[in-house]
């Protein structure tokens, strides 16, 4: 099993825990935007976004570029990838484990 950051893992599945931050994510998967434009959709203030932001941010989810007076957020692909391959390799433990338990229950003598 390969070795993962504890603290980052923690803060990743932290911060996907709260749907806003998920509907976040989801429009900066389109490509990158403004925090007035990352705004639209919901119903809070612009510092209640840049919060957010900073919370994603923080845990390395989004990277920011400045140009001119703007802020522009996008996707920072290498720290959603990390987490994915710490649930990929769970997942593959567990499909591991289904498997034999399913072999072993295929081999059991059957009951008349």
């Amino acid at each position: 099993m390969v070795k993962y950051d504890d603290e980052l893992l923690d803060d990743v599945f932290h911060v996907l825990s709260d749907p806003t931050r998920r509907e976040i994510l989801k429009q900066l998967g389109v490509g990158e935007m403004t925090v007035m434009n990352l705004a639209k959709p919901f119903d809070m203030s612009l510092p209640a976004i840049s919060k957010h932001l900073k919370v994603l941010e923080k845990a390395g989810l989004v990277s920011v570029r400045k140009e001119g007076t703007f802020r522009y957020y996008g996707l920072n692909p290498k720290t959603v990838d990390s987490a994915f391959e710490w649930l990929m390799e769970l997942r593959n433990f567990w499909t591991t484990q289904l498997t034999s338990l399913e072999h072993f229950l295929d081999n059991q003598p059957k009951e008349k």
